[in-house]
């Protein structure tokens, strides 16, 4: 009774180390790919093929269709990927998540220990980032490996055992072993996990009928679709069509192969007879399975996709709304993923700087107009944009905490400093409808020519501030001799408007306590460039910002 405790202690112990290698692995690929994923998964267009095949190139580099499938319905409900092109990677990522499962199945696991060692060598003693994350992966690897080793010999014993075999000959049903896939994988969210079990039991002569794994290999893939389900739950309708999707194409699949097998056993036959070793033939079952459905599901995306809207139709309350208060992409659910964190954390920090944008727009209206309407209405988005600035600060914390490449953590400094510089600009466009209030009750009057000079710089305040937000927007280091024109621009005439105003005093051609708000406003304007130019800027790293900002002023310069 002792040995039987130890062997199954072993095997859940094993099962463990399983979990914690995958884990390990997928968060240390996550780590490394997280600048490339963002690329790779910007090139999935509407070109269904294409879309297919970044799915199976991501899911292989973070060793997870379940990661994949959460990213890919994160930028569905970021608005980054629509429902055609989420459709086409969900297909890949169930193909490429079979790569994990022919690696275990060459019984790399004598050789587990190296990888260990290498691995806490790498991640324990070096200091360069790119080496520890390299080694954290190594180090994944090499306890997924042991783990086939610590379940080897107590799986060897069970296979001995006739209760255990006697277990198994109830699982010879096909609804029971594909119940058994889907009901594992449902409760350890892993279908690398479950293959991997699944195959190191063949791996250590585990006697289940060719038949019993097959069925158990649909029943996974429909477990691991369960995980997308919950991750759309508090996602937009479209992310709900896209994890909907994922449970039908398992579905359709596990139906569709599930009779062709019960219809024509010469299939597993085929199998068995091409190849010997049972592992083996369970993992090539597995990746020929998952490329077969891919084949047979492709030609019908377009179609997918629309019978998903009818099954999901969209509801105009449920649509984004820029004023809402409250984040619309750094839910607790993204920012799990540092690849999508960043992204999201990137749509949310424009947004902010847009309402900032429309917040100054607004606010110099109510100043020409005199309107007390649009003064009220500033002060409200003001509250929108401190709302924002408080909440996105305190996610990009907790995102600062999680392990970053060297480019993420470098984004994620120059994110607290863009929302800094946003909240001043809407600082700033409150200090313009207060302007717009007092010259309302205090029936503060100005001349022509000075509300025309404050209309010209504020014309070029407004261009430059919306022409940042769109920089930053679209990473586009192009339209930054554009900022440093304007910038430039602004500089001069804050100059200059207040010397003219000072010689309209002298003539008595103004009032002093217009000249008073005049000069407060260029103030403002002058400083809202600055920070508008300071957000453009951010794009270009700091060594590269200098020689960037001196070749531009001397464009700009010459261009006067």
């Amino acid at each position: 009774m002792s040995e039987l405790l130890t062997d199954i202690f072993l095997i859940v112990g094993g099962l463990g180390l399983l979990l914690f290698g995958l884990k390990i692995m997928t968060s240390g690929l996550q780590i490394v790919a997280s600048d490339r994923l963002q690329t790779i998964f910007k090139k999935a267009t509407s070109n269904r093929f294409l879309a297919a095949f970044i799915g199976i190139i991501a899911t292989i580099c973070i060793n997870s269709s379940t990661a994949v499938t959460i990213l890919t319905v994160g930028f569905v409900n970021s608005g980054l990927m629509n429902l055609t092109q989420a459709i086409g990677v969900i297909m890949g990522a169930n193909v490429g998540t079979t790569f994990s499962a022919q690696l275990i199945a060459f019984k790399f696991d004598a050789i587990a220990p190296l990888f260990i060692f290498i691995g806490i060598i790498m991640y324990m003693f070096f200091k360069a980032k790119k080496v520890k994350n390299a080694g954290y992966i190594i180090l994944g690897f090499g306890i997924l490996l042991f783990s086939i080793k610590v379940m080897g010999d107590p799986l060897k014993e069970f296979a001995q055992q006739p209760g255990f075999n006697s277990i198994l000959i109830r699982f010879e049903n096909p609804i029971m072993s594909l119940l058994a896939g889907f009901i594992f994988t449902a409760i350890i969210q892993s279908s690398s996990a479950t293959m991997g079990l699944l195959i190191t039991m063949h791996l250590n002569g585990v006697p289940i009928p060719f038949e019993t794994s097959a069925f158990i290999v649909l029943g996974t893939n429909l477990g691991t679709s369960l995980t997308t389900v919950f991750a759309s739950i508090p996602a937009s309708r479209e992310s709900k069509r896209a994890a909907l999707f994922h449970l039908m194409y398992d579905i359709i699949g596990s139906t569709v192969f599930g009779s062709l097998i019960l219809i024509f056993p010469a299939i597993l036959i085929w199998f068995q007879t091409t190849w010997t070793a049972a592992a083996r033939q369970v993992a090539m079952f597995h990746t020929l399975y998952n490329t077969a459905v891919l084949f047979l599901l492709i030609p019908f995306v377009k179609w997918i996709a629309l019978l998903m809207q009818k099954i999901v139709p969209m509801k105009e309350d449920e649509t984004k709304k820029m004023y809402d208060k409250k984040l619309l992409y750094l839910d607790d659910q993204s920012i799990q993923n540092p690849s999508l964190a960043m992204i999201n954390s990137h749509l949310e920090i424009v947004r902010m700087g847009t309402i900032a944008n429309e917040n100054l727009n607004m606010a110099l209206e109510s100043f020409f107009e005199v309107n007390e309407d649009k003064a009220n209405k500033t002060f409200e988005k003001e509250k929108i944009i401190d709302y924002l600035n408080d909440k996105i600060t305190a996610k990009l914390v907790r995102i600062n905490k999680m392990t970053l490449t060297d480019s993420d953590s470098k984004k994620i400094g120059k994110m607290f400093k863009i929302i800094t510089n946003i909240e001043r600009i809407g600082d700033h466009a409150e200090n313009i409808a207060e302007y717009a209030l007092n010259i309302k009750n205090n029936k503060i009057n100005f001349s022509a020519a000075a509300l025309a000079e404050l209309k010209t710089l504020s014309d070029l305040t407004l261009k430059i501030i919306n022409a940042s937000v769109n920089i930053y927007k679209d990473i586009d280091i192009v339209q930054l001799h554009q900022i440093e024109l304007l910038e430039n621009e602004i500089d001069k005439l804050s100059k200059e408007f207040p010397e003219n105003h000072i010689e309209r005093l002298k003539t008595g051609a103004c009032e002093v306590e217009s000249g008073l708000i005049f000069t407060d406003i260029i103030i403002d304007l002058e400083r809202i460039a600055d920070h508008g130019k300071s957000i453009a800027f951010s794009i270009v790293s700091k060594r590269k910002r200098k020689s960037l900002q001196k070749k531009l002023k001397n464009m700009a310069e010459e261009s006067l």
